[in-house]
């Protein structure tokens, strides 16, 4: 049987529950009302990726009493999940990350530090910081080659783009300086 990929959303919920084991319900309510609601809070997504984790054998579910009749079923990650988890952490930022899962690179940044550490956070934000740098440079040649055959609104377009990664690289930066500061002794 082939190995299932695990979508944006499996990678969140196995975050999360790396934080804290939980109910579907409890995960929805985080996807509703944090910064995760680019998620779809939906039992109609939460509920069917939970049992595709578990069917590969990630996150495995157990049923808890709760107060009079209710009963719930609580889902921990099991050791293939936390490995899985790790390896999608650590692996190297690529063009195609940026170009198109921005967010995923984001995400996977900020489990990093639970899940596999302080230093693997780095080595990620150095990844990231090596591909924005090579990124950006392709980006601003084919400005440079489309400039003046772009609509002004094509061009403003293109602009918005290249500031976002800008400000992505910066930020990067940043973040990068801030570990190191810690390292160092200082505060963050």
């Amino acid at each position: 049987m082939k190995a299932q990929k695990i979508s944006r959303l499996g990678y969140a919920l196995l975050g999360l529950l790396r934080q804290r084991p939980s109910s579907g319900y409890d995960l929805r309510k985080i996807f509703s009302s944090t910064a995760m609601k680019t998620y779809s809070d939906s039992p109609g997504a939460v509920y069917p990726a939970l049992r595709r984790l578990e069917q590969q054998g990630l996150i495995r579910g157990s049923l808890e009493h709760g107060s009079g009749l209710r009963r719930r079923q609580i889902f921990h990650h099991t050791p293939k999940g936390l490995a899985e988890l790790k390896k999608w952490i650590v692996r190297p930022i690529t063009q195609d990350d940026l170009a198109r899962r921005d967010l995923e690179v984001l995400l996977r940044f900020a489990f990093s530090e639970e899940v596999v550490g302080p230093v693997a956070s780095v080595q990620l934000l150095k990844s990231l910081q090596a591909e924005l740098v090579v990124h950006l440079a392709v980006l601003s040649e084919q400005l440079a080659a489309a400039r003046s055959k772009m609509s002004i609104s094509g061009r403003l377009a293109f602009e918005c783009g290249l500031r976002g990664c800008e400000s992505w690289l910066e930020w990067t930066r940043y973040a990068i300086a801030t570990y190191e500061k810690q390292e160092k002794g200082g505060k963050s």
